[in-house]
């Protein structure tokens, strides 16, 4: 498991169905523990009128036999920036990739969608429950509140 973008110099990819995610053996393999990243300024574009959205992603998991390396999961969310979907394509989507190549113990993912036409979207999945004696900290984005 070497990783391909770790200290090396990597284009973004120009979509996410081609990044390639690497994955790490986990350093604590056989502990209980919760791994959060948080992309508050991920970007995809609206499939119907190619306008850009915006998002603040929060993808949670306990790792099993690997982590996710951060450069490549940079990349990855970085390769939707040209990418047309909705927003519960882009935030399911994510969640599953991960889930399905990782193979952690347990993964969710929030998106945290800035309004579009005047409704903000906030979409959540997870692998299903938690494993017992799991810390789940609150995700801590707030719900939109407009100016007021």
């Amino acid at each position: 498991m070497t990783p391909k973008h770790l200290g090396q110099s990597s284009a973004l990819p120009a979509s996410p169905r081609e990044a390639e995610l690497d994955y790490v053996p986990n350093p604590r393999p056989g502990t209980l523990y919760l791994v959060r990243f948080a992309a508050p300024e991920f970007t995809s574009l609206c499939p119907v009128t190619g306008q850009p959205d915006f998002a603040h992603l929060v993808i949670d998991y306990a790792p099993g036999e690997t982590i996710v390396e951060s450069k490549s999961l940079k990349l990855f969310l970085g390769a939707f920036r040209n990418h047309a979907a909705f927003h519960e394509d882009c935030t399911v989507g994510i969640g599953q990739r991960l889930f399905d190549e990782m193979k952690p113990k347990w993964l969710r993912i929030g998106g945290y969608w800035y309004p579009r036409g005047g409704i903000p979207i906030d979409v959540f999945w997870q692998s299903g429950t938690p494993p017992a004696g799991l810390w789940l900290p609150d995700q801590g984005v707030p719900g939109y509140r407009g100016r007021g």
